[in-house]
Order: structure tokens, then C-alpha cells, then sequence
């Protein structure tokens, strides 16, 4: 292949000029005050598709956001490599907490990107990540270089379960036929150390709605007497957990695969600090189920988790009253073979079930998916190692990941291809957090790394 750095150094800044004016875009999914903007990202990624070199490339409609899809045939007899990514972001709330404004991309060193960050809601999750594919789809193309054919499936509702893509799948497993998926929207152990996912968690979400009394009521008049919803959610919520931090929802755990002491050896190969991992979060200690790691808390056992909770007044100064009703939202990540909708399902049972005859109960769910592995002996996985070692100068390690990708498992269902994780972020990127970032050493890193899967996986499916 014509030499691949030579390429980058010399379109260097423009690559990082194209992802700012990407990232410049709001494409807040779960926000309709931003639907414009989604529609605007769309075209602007389906601009960028035809610039990169696909021959053919629409904008396919849904029930919800525009799926972006293109696609390079050079020869219908050579193997066809199916990229996925996806053009909607997080809210970039809390606003206060990001150190410059989340849509107006800046580069700054840190401590783990001594060559520069961009900083920018959807840096790394998964704009960046996903650029990298177009970009090294243009190096291939424009230099004669593509081995193999390639499709593209960009989306943008994945932020919010991805409902649009499960309608669309099923209904165009044709048009999706390929001999791998390839996905960057997981990260790598450190900028030294290249590794590649192999699992993921599965998820269910849920809101939850406790009502009280009719109205909010005076806390001196009605307080000890009357049902503070506020009160008795947050015992509810104290209660999914024991003095384990095992979760105590029956049956929850009845599907759990407990990995042999073999494969938690292996896993506990992957280098790892946690005097650097509490330093990084400014906390003294960790924290989670009895038992377990950090690495396999995080990885290969389920959690439960309050992602927001609200109720009542809080607003300034006081105002002393008993609300009528509280909320939260909950996650539950979830571990291969746990269902999410019997999850779901076992969550609102027991929840509903605990609440005392003061309160009434509403479990609204919104959205999960199914957890993932993908085995290490396919030709996918060994081309990715190969591309890997090639770039970084070391084999990468095989690493589950504690995050959810929901639509892989429906990927593997429909499509019956395997799905290759081939992340470039770090855990330090901030993700969902304000002050996100993407190394700019992994942007390109990812730009150079790309195109020699390509050309490995094609050796390998076709020797």
C-alpha cells in the first residue's frame, strides 16, 4: 500500500479542520430543540461519504432520524466490509462544567494526549471515531489502495436506543449483506497499549414515577403524617442494593455466566493502576460488588445504576414542602445471556412490589439491548490484530468492554456477521461528560490503522 503516514502528515490539518466543522454541529438526539440540526449532520455526513469516494450514497428515511448509508462495490466477488457509526451526540448538559463551550471545538494537551485534544461534545462519542473511517475510505480510494468493498451505515438515534435502526435492519438485509461489521465507538486500554474489544454489556433503562398526595402539600402541616414520595423513592432505590452491593431483585442474577478463575487470570493480564484510576476520578477509594475486581466490576459483572433523580423544590433559597410525586432514571448494564426485556420486566415487578400502599408506582421503560461477545479466532478479529501490531508496534489485548452498544446483538441477529470493536478512545476521554475529548494522535492513529484491516481481512478471506 503507498505509504499510509505519508498521506496523513501531508492532510493533517485538513482532517482536523473537516471533524471541527463536524463537531460544530449540535446533533442532540434526545433533544427535539436540536431535530434541525440532526437533519443537518446527516447531510453533512452524506456529503462527506461522496467526497470520500462511495459511488452511491442516500439519506434512508425512518420512523425517527435519517440513516446514512453508501457504499464502494469494486467487485461483487471480492469480501464486503460493513462500517457502522453513528452522527448524534449526548446533551452536552451540565453546560457550567465544560471549560469551553461543547459545540465550539478546541485543542488543548492533556496529560494523556501530550499531542493535543479536540474538545467537543461528540469528540470521541462517536463523531471522531466514526471520521476516521471516511478519511481512511478517501486515503483508499484516492490512492488505488482499496482492497475489498465497503458499505457505510451511519445513524442517528443511537444515543437513544437506536429504535430507527431496529425498524431498518430487518427491512434491508440485502442492501446490509456483508462478511463483517466493523465499529469504532469503544476505546483502547492507553495510547501505548492497543487493545480491542470483545465484549460489551447489554442494557435496560428505566424511569421511574412515585406519587404521593395529589398535590405538593405544606411540610409542617402535612410533614410525619402524610407520604413524602421523595423520602420513600430514595429508600426504594437504597434497597436494590445489599451490604454486597449485590443487586437484590429476584432472579436478576439467574442467567449470570460466572467466568472461570482461567479466564479472569487472562483477563487480569491487561496492565492496569489503581492508585492512576482513583488519582484520574479524585476519589480515595473504589467501590462495588463484594468480590471482584474493578476491571471485572466494570466488565463482566451487571450494575445498577440512578442516572438522575429529581422531585420536589430546587430552585434557590427554601420553599418547605412535600412533593407530590418524585422521579429517577436507572440503569441496569447488563452481561451476555441476561435478557434486557427480562429485565426490565423483573425491575418493574420488584420495584412495584416493594413501594408501601402510601404511594402508587409507575415503571415506564424506554430502551436496552442485548450484551455481546465475539470470539478471537475469526478471521475479523485476526485482521484487526494484524492492523493493530502493524501501527502500534504490539499485539493488542483482547479487552471486554463495561459499555453498551445495543444494536451489535441485533447486528449479528439479521445480518449473521461478526462485529469487530476497533476503538481508538480512552477512558479518560470524558465521554457523556462535559469536557469530552479525542486525541488527535488517536484520530489519525485510527485514519492509519483502518486501511490496513482492510487489507488483511481480505488476504485472510480469500487465501
Amino acid at each position: 500500500m503507498q505509504n499510509i503516514q505519508d498521506y496523513i502528515t501531508k492532510n493533517k490539518e485538513r482532517f482536523i479542520n473537516e471533524l471541527i466543522e463536524l463537531l460544530k454541529m449540535p446533533s442532540v438526539s434526545a433533544d427535539s430543540a436540536y431535530n434541525q440540526d440532526v437533519l443537518n449532520t446527516a447531510d453533512a455526513v452524506k456529503e462527506s461519504l461522496e467526497k470520500a469516494g462511495c459511488d452511491f450514497v442516500e439519506l434512508c428515511e425512518t420512523p425517527g432520524y435519517p440513516i446514512v448509508y453508501g457504499e464502494k462495490i469494486i467487485d461483487p466477488k471480492l469480501p464486503t466490509v460493513l462500517v457502522y457509526g453513528h452522527y448524534d451526540v449526548q446533551p452536552a448538559d451540565p453546560i457550567n462544567l465544560w471549560d469551553s463551550p461543547p459545540f465550539e471545538p478546541v485543542i488543548k494537551t492533556t496529560k494523556n494526549h501530550p499531542q493535543g485534544a479536540i474538545f467537543a461534545r461528540g469528540a470521541c462519542d462517536d463523531k471522531g471515531q466514526m471520521y476516521m473511517h471516511v478519511k481512511a475510505l478517501e486515503y483508499m480510494t484516492s490512492t488505488g489502495n482499496l482492497p475489498c468493498n465497503v458499505k457505510f451505515m451511519i445513524e442517528g438515534e443511537e444515543e437513544v436506543g437506536s429504535e430507527s435502526l431496529s425498524w431498518f435492519v430487518p427491512r434491508n438485509i440485502e442492501k446490509l449483506a456483508n462478511d463483517v461489521i466493523l465499529i469504532s465507538d469503544t476505546g483502547m486500554i492507553a495510547n501505548d497499549i492497543p487493545s480491542i474489544t470483545t465484549g460489551l454489556r447489554g442494557l435496560s433503562y428505566v424511569e421511574v414515577e412515585v406519587t404521593g398526595p395529589n398535590r405538593d402539600l405544606h411540610s409542617g402541616l402535612y410533614g410525619g403524617a402524610v407520604a413524602n414520595p421523595i423520602n420513600i423513592l430514595t429508600k426504594m432505590i437504597a434497597s436494590l442494593h445489599d451490604e454486597n452491593n449485590h443487586i437484590t431483585i429476584p432472579g436478576f442474577y439467574d442467567k449470570v455466566e460466572d467466568l472461570s478463575l482461567e479466564e479472569r487470570a487472562e483477563m487480569a493480564k491487561a496492565p492496569f493502576s489503581l492508585e492512576k484510576y482513583q488519582d484520574a476520578l479524585d476519589i480515595q477509594s473504589v467501590y462495588g460488588e463484594k468480590g471482584y475486581t474493578t476491571n471485572e466490576r466494570n466488565a463482566i459483572r451487571p450494575t445498577l445504576d440512578v442516572n438522575g433523580i429529581w422531585g420536589g423544590y430546587t430552585g434557590e433559597g427554601a420553599k418547605t414542602v412535600i412533593a407530590s410525586k418524585a422521579y429517577a432514571k436507572i440503569s441496569m448494564r447488563l452481561v451476555p445471556n441476561q435478557d434486557w426485556k427480562e429485565i426490565t420486566n423483573l425491575f418493574k415487578n420488584h420495584f412495584e412490589s416493594i413501594a408501601p400502599s402510601a404511594v402508587s408506582v409507575k415503571v415506564t421503560p424506554h430502551h436496552g439491548g442485548q450484551g455481546y461477545v465475539t470470539p478471537i479466532d475469526n478471521v475479523g478479529y485476526q485482521a484487526a490484530s494484524k492492523a493493530y501490531e502493524a501501527t502500534f508496534g504490539k499485539t493488542p489485548i483482547p479487552q471486554r468492554s463495561g459499555g453498551s452498544i445495543p444494536i451489535v446483538a441485533l447486528f449479528e441477529e439479521h445480518l449473521k456477521s461478526k462485529i469487530i470493536l476497533m476503538g481508538f478512545g480512552l477512558d479518560s476521554d470524558a465521554i457523556h461528560s462535559p469536557n469530552e475529548h479525542f486525541g488527535v494522535f488517536n484520530y489519525l492513529k485510527g485514519i492509519e490503522t483502518i486501511p490496513l484491516f482492510y487489507k488483511h481481512f481480505t488476504e485472510l478471506k480469500t487465501q
